[in-house]
């Protein structure tokens, strides 16, 4: 029955996984009915469901999306988008590396899809205004925020699932992932520079277009603006203190999202629009089929062959992760990924007694970094894709794959030797 209870699980977790990849149901319905199945066919109880499913990523999750939803309507990031243009005074070199950093560093502190969402549209009348093609600025603006987003506990949804399941905090993600990942960043900007550069020329007139934006008429509501940026300054704060103060990273978002709709008066119904239901679901459902395939051994299984092949060996295990995250988060999702491997590397931990640190930080960085591969690696990526498509100027999976796939390598090549340098001699 056992047997038959594992080969069932896969099955519904294969094509649950194949759905997902194909977009042509929605993610969330695929993970959600694939949830339900597992428990209607006997695989998983109800209370054992829900028991897998990771709250405090749920919570943290949903008090950040609350606290974006209501900052944004300040319009804070357009100012900041704007204030960009004008600095780089109509240059599009200075005005990628300006407009990449900006994405990367609200990335950081957010998260990557909320950043692209936010800097793409201010993106599109610069390069208009500019009349140079908008196309590098978008690469350049979603590899700068799955980069960015790896260098926090907040800023990619994978490195939000590893804190979730981990000992790891706010400040261990910064003292760990943050020193990498901003010479990551430096090599990434300064290739795209050399790669996009002789593709920029702009006249004069066209600069002084740039220059005339209003960047004040870009904030919407003063008010807002205040009381969103001191609630999102305490929440970063209760972050770097969660672990001191023992509480969830949940616990702080929360508390913020709380505070920041109590303060700004504003209707709940409509606050909670804002709140990305559909990958909160997603979440859930996933979390549900993972559940099912450690409770029928599929995850222990698949941890012990590991071994097998790594021998125990820490430095393999650990290059074994970084690259398998990063080559496979190219080309499938890196959340479902993520949300597979976290099991499948506690059981590796069970089983061998090896130090964990180093395999958390693989996988963050692989899977962060592997979403750069290809236009289907990261959230973020189809996102901006969508919106250029409506723009006019579509991305293909070829030209995001010739500057994303080479920049992938590069990173995966910095963080070998990071992780190699720090942890593993």
């Amino acid at each position: 029955m056992a047997n038959t209870q594992a080969i069932v699980a896969v099955a519904i977790f294969l094509l649950s996984y194949g759905l997902i990849i194909s977009d042509k149901i929605h993610r969330a319905v695929v993970s959600l009915t694939g949830a339900v199945a597992v428990i209607v066919l006997g695989i998983l109880s109800q209370e054992e469901a829900v028991h897998g499913i990771d709250f405090n990523t749920i919570g943290l999750l949903v008090g950040m999306m609350i606290i974006v939803g209501i900052t944004r309507r300040s319009g804070v990031f357009e100012y900041m988008a704007i204030k960009a243009a004008k600095a780089s005074r109509g240059d599009p070199v200075k005005l990628l590396v300006l407009l990449t950093v900006i994405t990367a560093v609200v990335s950081s502190m957010l998260d990557n899809v909320t950043a692209v969402l936010l800097i793409v549209p201010v993106t599109f009348s610069v390069a208009d205004r500019l009349k140079v093609d908008c196309l590098p600025f978008l690469l350049a603006e979603v590899i700068g925020s799955n980069i960015g987003g790896t260098a926090t506990l907040i800023g990619d949804p994978p490195n939000i699932l590893i804190g979730g399941a981990t000992h790891l905090g706010f400040l261990d993600f910064i003292v760990n992932l943050t020193p990498v990942i901003v010479v990551v960043l430096a090599v990434t900007v300064v290739i795209m520079v050399f790669m996009f550069r002789g593709g920029f020329k702009v006249a004069e007139e066209d600069k002084q277009k740039v220059m005339e934006l209003d960047e004040i008429a870009a904030i919407k509501d003063y008010g807002i603006l205040k009381k969103s940026l001191i609630v999102l300054a305490l929440t970063l704060g209760g972050f770097f203190l969660h672990q001191f103060l023992q509480l969830e990273s949940a616990t702080i978002a929360l508390a913020g999202a709380a505070l920041l709709m109590l303060v700004t008066a504003e209707e709940p119904e409509d606050i909670l629009l804002s709140v990305e239901w559909p990958t909160i679901f997603f979440f859930i459902g996933l979390f549900v089929l993972v559940e099912s395939l450690v409770k029928v051994g599929v995850i222990g299984y698949i941890a012990q062959e590991s071994l097998n092949i790594t021998r125990g060996d820490l430095t393999l295990t650990a290059m074994l992760v970084l690259w398998l995250s990063g080559i496979a988060s190219a080309f499938v999702d890196n959340i479902p990924f993520v949300t597979a491997m976290i099991p499948l590397l506690k059981s590796v931990g069970q089983l061998s007694g090896m130090p964990m640190d180093p395999l958390w930080w693989s996988l963050a960085l692989g899977a962060c970094l592997g979403g750069n591969g290809t236009l289907i690696g990261a959230s973020a990526n189809v996102v901006v894709a969508g919106l250029s498509a409506k723009y006019g100027k579509p991305i293909s999976f070829i030209d995001f794959l010739k500057v994303g796939f080479p920049l992938m390598i590069v990173s995966l090549i910095i963080c070998t030797g990071y992780i190699y340098v720090r942890y593993l001699i």
